[in-house]
């Protein structure tokens, strides 16, 4: 299958409804570049589920604050073509910031409620770029199935949420986290880590499943749960942003002394030196991060 790389927003809108004027349905991955195995595990769910895919391309400046990274965020458009080709992707959009964000701007799109914990208190004006600009994705490509990975629990929740409130032709998959052998979910980010770094950063996979484990045997407590996790995140140095219970749905955070139901999601954020690492599992649905990258070498990925 041939490649053909799109940059700007009429050529791929063209190309999209050209594919649905044959009849074929097209599959949307959307990420920032800088792939890897776990974007590329995105790629395969979404030749599963339609004809023909496209990955996006673009480093929104809108999602990083001031202080955040957007300046050195890992730009590897060539090799990130290269990896498309081989892994049958049929079409790359790679818009420049001024195509996506036209002059005079002013348009923003929110989802509230969702975003008032976890990452958004943290992140100030981050789920409001996410959103913007996923929801032009979405009007650019029109029609189609998308597939995002779980590791940004939140921000496929609030994707969910967006996608539904605007009545969106867009079906939304969400693919588990890619871990290494390890443990470690895999992220651009990880670029960013030295080995003693990434080495300490198993701590955060080994706060989870500990968590995991723990539910698994009857621990309902959330505190108890969430100080499980907190001991392996403490021991490591993980400058922690949250380690928190929440309700797996409407990411309520959940207090200590609540009992957990059948399922919550359990998230971890924070700064392992300099690079901020997210990670998460729904207890009653996850298995524990280790345990299952042991067993099976990887599982799925991230936007």
């Amino acid at each position: 299958m041939s490649l053909e790389v799109h940059r700007s927003v009429a050529a791929f809108r063209s190309a999209a409804n050209a594919l649905r004027h044959q009849g074929k349905r097209l599959g949307l991955v959307p990420t920032m570049g800088a792939l890897h195995a776990g974007h590329l595990s995105l790629v395969q769910a979404a030749r599963a589920r339609a004809d023909e895919v496209a990955l996006t391309i673009f480093v929104n400046p809108m999602q990083f604050g001031p202080s955040e990274d957007y300046g050195r965020y890992p730009r590897t458009l060539e090799r990130d073509i290269e990896l498309c080709r081989e892994a049958g992707v049929g079409h790359v959009f790679a818009p420049d910031a001024s195509d996506m964000y036209p002059p005079g701007e002013r348009t923003r799109v929110q989802v509230s409620g969702l975003t008032r914990a976890l990452c958004g208190p943290h992140r100030p004006g981050h789920f409001e770029g996410v959103t913007t600009i996923v929801s032009k994705l979405f009007v650019v490509a029109g029609a189609c199935v998308a597939v995002f990975g779980r590791k940004d629990y939140q921000q496929l929740k609030v994707i969910e949420r967006m996608t539904r409130d605007l009545l969106l032709p867009v079906e939304i998959i969400g693919l588990q986290t890619l871990r290494d052998r390890d443990g470690l979910a895999l992220s651009s980010r990880n670029a960013y880590l030295s080995a003693d770094e990434r080495s300490r950063a198993l701590g955060i996979a080994r706060g989870l499943s500990a968590a995991v484990f723990a539910f698994q045997a009857g621990e309902r407590s959330a505190g108890v749960l969430r100080k499980t996790a907190l001991a392996h995140l403490t021991e490591v140095g993980l400058r922690l942003d949250y380690a928190t219970l929440a309700d797996a749905d409407e990411l309520v955070p959940l207090s200590d002394e609540t009992r957990v139901g059948e399922r919550a999601l359990l998230a971890v954020a924070g700064f392992m030196g300099q690079t901020r690492l997210i990670d998460n599992v729904v207890l009653g649905d996850d298995a524990a991060p280790i345990a299952s990258a042991e067993r099976s070498g990887q599982t799925r990925g991230e936007r």
